[in-house]
């Protein structure tokens, strides 16, 4: 579908990426991976056609279409969300009007019987067919499902785009690429701005609905759910595997071991050779040997080693004063603005040492109760911090209180104690500040780049309680190792608000949910949370309604008045579970069968394999059971689409 042919990239003399060839094909999931720096965002660009290589050539048939969403983009601010969302489908309104000046050409004229008046009448026909087969008038409801998975509310539908902050408005820009189905959808970072519930209601989209998908993330768990193709781009080359990211990093890992060997052993070769040469250079009976080796010694075509990042670093946060047993204790804890309440009736205590999650959707009051407990904000009821409590707080504006005339070294310098020092620039290289970067002054680094290292000074303060807010934003998966094995290492407590499943995978034992004015306490990890989500999604309603203590505990849900409607919602998910096996069943079936055509294609292409007629038939067979696999592939994901819808 869309052919990338000997791609080179030169930022001045030193090429990004050289000799890059590879071919998308119509289901491909494909993970873009590297370090930051490598050149993902930057391949994007030029599949999306906005960035021209230094040299070689992208090409696609005219009719594909391609969705692109960048990092960061210039919002409109103009119209309403829904107006907004309607831009996707301009190409409707455009068939729309055509169809209404057709039809008014029909009742203004009289010559029925001519030849001209019945190729109208056909003309008509077929642009009304063509615009009911791309969903004709029924574009509002596929604009309202797609905002309501992105998070937003019905309320929502009518406000100005202007209301929102940058990241909601990222989400509308996402909701049209979405709604306007390209063949090729390209995104980078698509989650950043994205809830836990709004990244799985995407992850579903993508694997049912999309047509080709290229990515870049640094949320593991999204690009393992959605992928099923990782293109590695390392040392100006790519490496491309059929394989979702964690089982790529397995054979990643066995490549370059049998590329280290093979190093190894030709290294040995060519040492071998050297000191032959070096034996016996001066002998005149070795003469034509020696030539002869030094010969082999230029033919030989150097194996080169992959760079690999192999510094396992460890941080550990300096010691501190132990806290009291009860760090916070909530007690119906309330903010409001005017008339808004955000939250009502907050009774929580957390345990010194408890590793604790904030989840729920944006605007839920997550980073509020956080300025309460830092007594950043006002707010009503009882919020008691404990004895001795040492707070260390990250959040996104925590960059701002950078000293901007310091160097990034010079910061961190200025707060690491003891034997850290020694370890201060593979700190650095760890939060890719690794080289030059260093010396930066912290004035000129970008927003992503204070985060990161406000994170870094934070490491290295000594405090005893960890509130972290959104604190993986900027990172990219090596810093988030990193900095998820500090965490699980600090004896202290810990609250995290976030959205990356991976990242608080291990490392939470409770979750509070914000929503709906309330804060339910969930005993367990993130993926213990998202498996009960499942039933309790029911109940939501009920949830934002309750006028009970704003922090719930488990307990029997209420069947009584429900228990047909949440039987009959067991039955859903039940039948949703088998319809997404057999889509991913059907996925791996044409997989494999496009395997295996490749290779009957390559035989054919032999001098051989040309004139063997068994290898002709069995193409064409593989082909009718392709064909076949396709239809019942497209089937179920209806099917499946219509039973989620």
């Amino acid at each position: 579908m869309v052919s990338v042919d000997n791609l080179k990239v030169e930022f001045g003399v030193t090429p990004l990426f050289e000799d890059v060839s590879y071919v998308i094909n119509k289901r491909d999931r494909i993970a873009l991976v590297g370090k930051n720096g490598a050149g993902k965002s930057t391949m994007l660009k030029i599949l999306a056609g906005i960035q021209t290589p230094t040299s070689g050539v992208v090409a696609m048939p005219k009719e594909i279409t391609v969705g692109y969403l960048p990092q960061v983009m210039i919002l409109s601010d103009t119209r309403t969300v829904m107006e907004e969302a309607e831009m996707a489908f301009d190409h409707i309104f455009e068939m729309q009007e055509n169809l209404n000046r057709l039809n008014q050409e029909l009742a203004d004229r009289t010559d029925y019987e001519s030849e001209s008046y019945h190729e109208l009448i056909d003309r008509f026909t077929h642009e009304n067919e063509r615009f009911q087969m791309m969903g004709g008038m029924n574009y509002q409801a596929e604009i309202e499902r797609t905002l309501m998975g992105l998070g937003f509310s019905r309320n929502d539908f009518n406000r100005s785009t202007s209301e929102f902050s940058g990241g909601w408005r990222m989400r509308i820009e996402l909701a049209k690429l979405l709604l306007r189905r390209p063949d090729v959808l390209l995104l980078d970072e698509p989650t950043n701005h994205l809830d836990i519930e709004s990244i799985q209601w995407l992850e579903n989209f993508l694997k049912v609905n999309a047509g080709a998908v290229v990515l870049v993330s640094h949320d593991r768990a999204f690009i393992n759910n959605v992928t099923n193709r990782t293109i590695e781009i390392s040392c100006g080359r790519i490496y491309d595997y059929k394989v979702p990211y964690d089982e790529f990093v397995v054979l990643r890992k066995e490549h370059r071991e049998q590329q280290l060997r093979a190093y190894e052993n030709q290294q040995k070769q060519i040492q071998d050779t050297e000191e032959f040469i070096e034996r016996f250079r001066y002998k005149a009976t070795k003469a034509i040997q020696v030539q002869s080796r030094i010969k082999q010694l230029e033919k030989i075509e150097r194996i080169e080693v992959d760079e690999e990042d192999n510094s396992a670093l460890r941080l550990k946060f300096p010691p501190a004063m132990r806290s009291g047993d009860y760090p916070v204790i909530c007690e119906d804890v309330k903010k409001a603005y005017g008339a808004q309440t955000v939250f009502h009736d907050v009774n929580l205590t957390i345990k010194r040492g408890e590793k604790v999650a904030f989840v729920g959707k944006n605007g839920e009051g997550k980073s509020t109760l956080v300025k309460c407990i830092m007594d950043e904000i006002p707010f009503e009821g009882k919020l008691t911090i404990g004895h001795n409590v040492q707070i260390g707080y990250f959040a996104q504006n925590q960059a701002q209180l950078l000293d901007e005339n310091k160097t990034v070294f010079d910061t961190i310098d200025y707060v690491a104690k003891g034997d850290i020092r020694l370890k201060i620039r593979d700190i650095l290289g760890a939060f890719m500040f690794g080289g030059e970067a260093s010396d930066k002054k912290v004035k000129v680094l970008s927003g992503g780049e204070r985060s990161r290292l406000a994170m870094i000074k934070l490491l290295l303060e000594p405090v005893n309680f960890l509130i972290l807010d959104e604190p993986t934003n900027h990172l990219d998966m090596r810093s988030k190792d990193v900095l998820k094995e500090a965490i699980k290492e600090f004896d202290g407590t810990v609250i995290v608000v976030s959205h990356d499943r991976e990242f608080l995978d291990g490392l939470v034992t409770k979750v509070y949910e914000f929503g709906g004015g309330v804060v339910r306490e969930h005993i367990g990890g993130i993926y213990d949370f998202l498996q009960k989500k499942k039933i309790e999604n029911l109940n939501e309603l009920q949830l934002s309604t309750s006028p009970t203590a704003n922090v719930k505990k488990e307990e029997p849900e209420a069947v009584s008045e429900n228990k047909l409607s949440y039987e009959a919602q067991k039955e859903l998910n039940k039948k949703i579970r088998k319809l997404e096996k057999q889509v991913a069943d059907c996925e791996s079936r044409i997989e494999k069968m496009e395997s295996q055509i490749a290779e009957v294609e390559a035989q054919m292409a032999t001098p051989e394999g040309a004139s063997d007629m068994k290898l002709y038939e069995r193409h064409q067979q593989l082909k009718k059971e392709l064909d076949g696999v396709v239809e019942e592939w497209e089937a179920v994901s209806m099917e499946l689409e219509e039973v989620k819808g």
